[in-house]
């Protein structure tokens, strides 16, 4: 506690009022030393006393007590800064820093820690030390300190410091890295058409003679697939062209080598998803003969712009004679062998509707489309009749691709379709009651809200997956894969009942829009898939499957640390599980069977940009306040109190300037003199002017 004293006035006129008596004061005493008068020296010194009555003297006294001088430390503990030796680096200067700042006088340590910011903002320290500079009396602060390895990401947001700040650098002068940039990225390709990605390879720091401008070797993987290397030149753009096989997602893993002594291989990989679209989904649609569920497979295929269909229809069969010419029933000659023979590989999709083998369409063609298949084509039949009869496609070269053999037996009789046990869990039909349309059905608990069917075709010798039963579980609906492609086998022709509401409808065209799309090989409608979505910092797991029994899942994330995963089974055949990431980048995540590869943020985050460590970033918010910055590696600086305006940092100590600051605790007032007292003092001084005149 300290006491100190000051004169403090509260007169009785205004100061101008004031100022211009003592102004007059000093005209009179001016004038009587003109004339001479001996006594103007005491009317001046009578005057003064009159002119104190009036500003009233007081003396003020105050009791203050010193406040702690205060020293900010912000502390860089973002992704960059675990890279190497750079956390013993850290952990020694700020033990170095508390040790210090205790051992000066009157000085207190507020320390501050970051991480990474959120959504990958990078290293925020301006807005850290800004928060902390506003929670103090800028009064008392006497310095900051950050030790960082210089990468900040919000230097415009630094705030005017009342003191210096000093950086302890993290790193090493003889660092060196390499990173994988991607330039532009298209963010949907068409499937089977080449795309463009532009990347760029990096070279950081202080390079090794061995190392500077050597091509690197790059791994190219799309869907976790098996990876294709090339190597590439560094320092320049690279077009890198690709072809996306499938639509939806797809994950393009870039992966560059790793090489000795580089600083880290956080930056040396990529991730870019790429939405895969078809450019025209190409559909030949084979109808036996006209009927009313016809209509039924050109909607739901003419509703879709993107859907390019040719539709063959067979008016009349060579057996059926009624005189009517060829050429009012075609225009012009159906190109079959163009489209069964030359063009067959072009289409995505082809449907037989009710088909009969009636000689229109030579084996040939049809051993043609069963090879179409084995190759990764799709077909779908959709059986009436015709499949029970000695005209069956089964009975042709398509017979060793199909599903099921049909037994000559056609049932006619109201029955309502249900989705199998295997098919709740199959994603062509998987909640497929939610699809049904309001008011339709039985509306008994556990019975299909849709209407009947009334006729479908006995099979035997099911070779495929029965999602979708008729009566006493009988097979429906069966999906198969064959060789490279997938056949699909509907036993009934009665799916146009739903589309004309008979018994309140059912979703058929949801049915039907899955069961192609599932034929032309969508990423969402896999039976054994493994995907991964990322909302914050939360990944979300799923594992479809057919098979029964629990899941698990290793998650392996970008630092190379695993973890078990045991998935809940949420819906049938579908697992999930929710896993907290710890850090930004690529996670690929694994049950043995699938393997995924997602992107948690950016595979390569904005810590790792740039990872070497630099004083560069910094300098214009340093300089300023007259700091500077110590390199970790060449030594622990010491802390010194320095004046206010002087450099503040040199080689081995950095500066802090105290402030000063007090807290005022008690405040006393007393008058110099009375009133009356100055009045005594001027009258006496006037009369003594008087006499001394008058005896002279």
């Amino acid at each position: 506690m300290t006491a100190t004293g000051q004169v403090i006035f509260d007169p009785l006129l205004p100061w101008p009022v004031l100022w211009a008596l003592a102004a007059a004061a000093v005209l009179v005493a001016g004038l009587a030393l003109w004339r001479g008068l001996s006594g103007w020296w005491l009317r001046a010194l009578a005057a003064a006393a009159l002119l104190a009555a009036i500003a009233q003297p007081s003396l003020q006294s105050e009791e203050r007590r010193p406040l702690s001088d205060i020293v900010i430390l912000v502390v860089d503990e973002s992704a960059s800064q675990k890279i190497g030796d750079r956390p013993d680096q850290t952990a020694a200067a700020v033990a170095r820093i508390e040790a210090e700042v205790a051992a000066l006088p009157n000085t207190e340590l507020r320390k501050i820690t970051l991480g990474d910011g959120a959504k990958d903002a990078g290293t925020l320290a301006m807005t850290a030390l800004a928060q902390a500079l506003a929670e103090e009396p800028r009064a008392r602060v006497a310095g900051a300190i950050l030790v960082s390895d210089g990468q900040v990401h919000d230097l415009g947001l630094a705030p005017a410091l009342p003191a210096p700040l000093n950086v302890l650098l993290t790193g090493h002068a003889a660092d060196w890295d390499r990173r994988l940039m991607i330039k532009t990225a298209p963010a949907f390709g068409i499937i089977g058409e080449p795309l463009t990605l532009t990347l760029r390879i990096e070279e950081q720091g202080r390079m090794p003679d061995a190392e500077a401008g050597r091509p690197v070797e790059l791994a190219i993987a799309i869907d976790g697939g098996e990876p294709q290397r090339v190597t590439v030149p560094t320092g320049r753009d690279l077009d890198l062209p690709l072809t996306l096989s499938h639509g939806g997602q797809n994950l393009v893993q870039l992966t560059l080598e790793t090489a000795e002594g580089e600083l880290t291989d956080r930056n040396n990989a990529a991730v870019v998803q790429i939405n895969g679209v078809r450019d025209r989904l190409r559909v030949l649609l084979v109808s036996g003969e006209p009927y009313a569920g016809e209509r039924t497979w050109r909607n739901l295929l003419k509703s879709d712009s993107a859907v390019d269909l040719v539709h063959f229809t067979i008016l009349r069969p060579p057996d059926k004679q009624d005189g009517v010419p060829v050429s009012e029933l075609s225009l012009i000659a159906f190109p079959t062998r163009e489209l069964f023979v030359e063009k067959i590989d072009e289409f995505d999709l082809i449907i037989f509707d009710r088909y009969r083998l009636r000689g229109i369409l030579p084996a040939a063609y049809l051993d043609n489309i069963r090879d179409y298949v084995l190759g990764g084509g799709a077909v779908l039949v959709a059986a009436g009749p015709d499949y029970a009869s000695a005209e069956s496609l089964y009975h042709s070269g398509l017979g060793d691709i199909l599903p099921a053999r049909p037994t000559a037996r056609v049932i006619e009789a109201p029955f309502l379709p249900r989705v199998s046990a295997l098919g709740e869990r199959h994603p062509v039909t998987e909640g497929l009651e939610s699809f049904a349309p309001e008011g339709g059905g039985a509306g008994k608990p556990g019975v299909p809200a849709w209407g009947r069917w009334t006729r479908y075709v006995e099979l035997a010798g099911a070779d495929g997956q029965v999602v979708m039963e008729g009566p006493d579980k009988a097979p429906l609906l069966l999906l198969k894969r064959a060789g490279e492609g997938r056949v699909a086998l509907l036993a009934s022709d009665q799916a146009w009942l739903w589309a004309r509401g008979f018994e309140g409808g059912g979703p058929q065209l949801e049915l039907l829009r899955r069961l192609a799309h599932w034929m032309m090989k969508e990423p969402d409608l896999e039976e054994e898939a493994l995907t991964a979505t990322a909302e914050g910092n939360m990944l979300t797991i799923t594992r479809r499957t057919l098979g029964e029994g629990g899941r698990e899942v290793t998650v392996t994330a970008p630092d190379g640390s695993s973890t078990q995963l045991a998935l809940t089974e949420v819906a049938p055949g579908r697992h999930q599980a929710t896993f907290a990431a710890s850090d930004l980048g690529l996670y690929r995540i694994s049950d043995g069977e699938l393997e995924r590869v997602t992107a948690l943020g950016p595979a390569s985050p904005r810590e790792f940009e740039d990872a070497i460590a630099s004083a560069t970033p910094l300098d214009p918010v340093v300089g300023p306040t007259n700091g500077g910055f110590v390199a970790v590696e060449d030594g622990l600086p010491d802390v010194r109190a320095v004046r206010e305006g002087r450099p503040a940092a040199g080689r081995g100590w950095i500066g802090i300037t105290p402030r000063g600051a007090y807290q005022t605790t008690d405040i006393r007032i007393a008058a110099l003199l009375p009133a009356w007292a100055f009045l005594m003092i001027a009258a006496g001084l006037t009369i003594t002017a008087w006499l001394r005149e008058g005896r002279r």
